[in-house]
């Protein structure tokens, strides 16, 4: 009976640990920027990778706790994304009350399961009232957890670096009202191509900034790779919040050997990301079919190529 128990408290230490182990804030906690990583509370560089879910206003029927759920236990992300279009019909411009509610499902699903979430002004404009208003409330609202990352602007299109970087400055000032140091990611012209310049004239008088840079690797090869080891020369810290491996218009085949070569340049310089995107609209990028559930449990059946293929890298940490 002795041997039973101690046989009984091994097997149940082993699995408290593994359960701590597996959560990843519990893991981690508050993260922050140190030179060109993201670290944890210990110092540890940290590297969260996770998909994204599609734009809320479009795909309203996947955000909500459920598929936060399914996401951390069957896909192993570490991560989620909360796309919260903009300019949209429905988007947070038209509809704020209802987006925000949106919203907070994934958050308050991601901070339930103990994984990170980025909080994103899904954007390819500038609206500087609307998102200050937006970040204050978010802030206010979760700025205590740790949990929390905010993505503050996903693909400035036309704007020059100079009024990108101002727009970013007042809404990163708004945020440090309620959050002192939660990781803030700031996007980059050109959507998010154009991190060379953002490398020569970086925001100053901020922690626990990083700066963003978007790949589809059908389209971007070694020009954006170069731009980046630029950026990581002088310093700049790089999360790549959206990818994904077909064309930039997010349709077309997947170039596996061009998605492999970015993968294989992420883990080189230790830099996380998120796959483009939890949705089911008619294209490669997005990776359910008609036939998923709103609140996960899919089966293979139901994920398209780009599905099967990010949740085997999630899994397993390599491409196929």
């Amino acid at each position: 009976m002795k041997h039973i128990q101690v046989v009984f408290l091994s097997a149940l230490i082993i699995f408290c640990f593994e359960a701590v182990r597996s959560q990843p804030v519990k893991r981690h906690g508050n993260l922050s920027v140190q030179g060109t990583r993201m670290v944890d509370q210990n110092g540890s560089t940290v590297v969260l990778k996770g998909v994204s879910f599609g734009w809320h206003n479009w795909w309203p029927r996947f955000y909500n706790k459920e598929t936060v759920h399914w996401l951390y236990k069957d896909w192993n992300c570490s991560i989620v994304r909360a796309a919260m279009g903009v300019e949209p019909e429905k988007g947070y411009l038209d509809s704020p009350g209802w987006s925000e509610k949106k919203i907070e499902a994934v958050i308050e699903g991601a901070v339930k399961e103990d994984i990170y979430v980025i909080i994103d002004w899904h954007s390819h404009g500038l609206h500087l009232k609307g998102a200050l208003a937006f970040f204050e409330e978010m802030a206010g609202k979760y700025g205590h957890y740790p949990h929390i990352i905010y993505e503050i602007y996903n693909e400035p299109v036309r704007q020059s670096w100079q009024e990108v970087k101002s727009y970013s400055v007042e809404v990163i000032k708004k945020i440090r009202e309620s959050d002192p140091d939660n990781i803030i990611l700031v996007g980059s012209p050109h959507w998010c191509q154009d991190i060379h310049l953002v490398a020569d004239d970086p925001i100053e008088g901020f922690d626990n900034l990083m700066y963003t840079t978007h790949f589809y690797a059908a389209t971007h090869g070694q020009y954006l790779r170069d731009r980046g080891d630029y950026a990581l020369k002088k310093g700049i810290p790089l999360y790549v919040s959206e990818c994904a491996g077909m064309s930039a218009n997010g349709d077309g085949p997947i170039d596996y050997e061009a998605w492999n070569t970015w993968i294989d340049w992420m883990d080189k310089n230790d830099i996380g990301w998120i796959c483009w995107s939890v949705a089911d609209k008619n294209e490669t990028c997005s990776m359910l079919k008609k036939s998923a559930g709103s609140k996960g449990e899919w089966e293979e059946a139901d994920l398209k190529e780009s599905g099967i293929k990010t949740r085997e890298l999630l899994r397993t940490g390599s491409l196929k």
